[in-house]
């Protein structure tokens, strides 16, 4: 399907970092009211994962740089409006924006004060563009269980007013999810549902582990091709996974496209959706991750739609409509 053509279909991006998501432009504007010197020479060689990228924790190393410039109230919101304003230009009808409040908290920075900026971002920017968007926030696996149930409580007073999941996202092999399971267990009984990266470093352990803690999506999950059973279980439960082609390739998840799992998921029942992951540290846009798949999968029209369809309703957004509707 030609790429002119992918750009019309209206698309969903679920799986959208907000920190290795900025533009260029935005990057150098932040920098400066925050006081961050760039480094010399083309920015985005430190913004962009190298093409020898070896794993996920080097891949991870390209939000240093973001991560620096994002210190205030009103950066939150700047980076919102950036994002959002991407994602419209290619006709993105709807996204999640994720993120790691914890990450910048500081003397002069609140948890709340990072949520309620990024909440001003998303009606700031979605009252001039024509999509919508929504947060979702992020615990990291590295930090303390007692620090992200600290996030997890104080995202209930936000849940449904712009927030409208949780995650559990950073170096998955180093840190295994269940070491979190008590920060899923307060977002449960919060009533506050949760994806959570799984699957990105080879284990299909790690899946199951993320499912029976009560995850409702599955952040990447490409492991899951080594467990027919696991494909199983996701087909007959509805499991929406959360793939990030160009991503998944960077950080070896998979060796190459002829190799990614994404028609034998489909094929298998599991609602699979296409997501950018970090639209600049990948260098990437949803057109181009539908028309990579497309081309090295050879998906037809109808499967492509039928993607973009599973973004629709595996959108946590859309998830509390039907609720408020019954």
């Amino acid at each position: 399907m030609e790429k002119a053509r992918i750009e019309q279909m209206q698309k969903y991006d679920l799986h959208c970092h907000l920190d290795g998501s900025l533009s260029e432009k935005c990057i150098r504007r932040l920098a400066e009211q925050a006081d961050v010197t760039l480094p010399q020479g083309e920015l985005r060689e430190y913004l962009t994962a190298d093409p020898a990228c070896e794993n996920l924790a080097q891949y991870l190393t390209k939000f240093d740089l973001p991560l620096a410039c994002l210190t205030t109230k009103t950066a939150f919101r700047e980076a919102v409006k950036d994002v959002i304003k991407t994602g419209e230009a290619e006709n993105t009808v709807y996204m999640e924006i994720r993120f790691a409040p914890l990450l910048s908290v500081s003397e002069t920075l609140s948890v709340r004060d990072i949520i309620e900026g990024a909440l001003e971002g998303i009606k700031e920017g979605c009252q001039s563009s024509s999509g919508k968007a929504e947060l979702i926030l992020c615990g990291m696996r590295h930090m303390p269980v007692e620090e992200n149930i600290r996030l997890a409580k104080i995202a209930a007073d936000y849940y449904g007013h712009g927030v409208c999941a949780l995650d559990l996202a950073g170096d998955e092999a180093a840190y295994p999810v269940r070491q979190q399971a008590e920060f899923f267990r307060t977002a449960r009984e919060l009533g506050i549902p949760f994806t959570i990266h799984a699957g990105e470093c080879g284990s299909a352990g790690s899946i199951w582990d993320a499912l029976e803690l009560g995850a409702s999506r599955i952040g990447h999950g490409i492991a899951a091709a080594k467990d027919e059973r696991l494909m199983k279980y996701c087909a007959e439960r509805g499991i929406p996974f959360e793939l990030c082609p160009t991503s998944n390739l960077q950080t070896k998840a998979v060796k190459s496209m002829k190799e990614y799992p994404l028609r034998r998921f489909l094929e298998a029942g599991i609602p699979v959706t296409i997501n950018t992951d970090n639209r600049t540290v990948s260098n990437t846009s949803l057109t181009e991750e539908f028309a990579l798949a497309a081309a090295a999968l050879d998906l037809s029209k109808e499967e492509l739609e039928q993607i973009c369809d599973n973004g629709r309703k595996a959108a946590f957004g859309e998830m509390q409509r039907i609720q408020g509707q019954s």
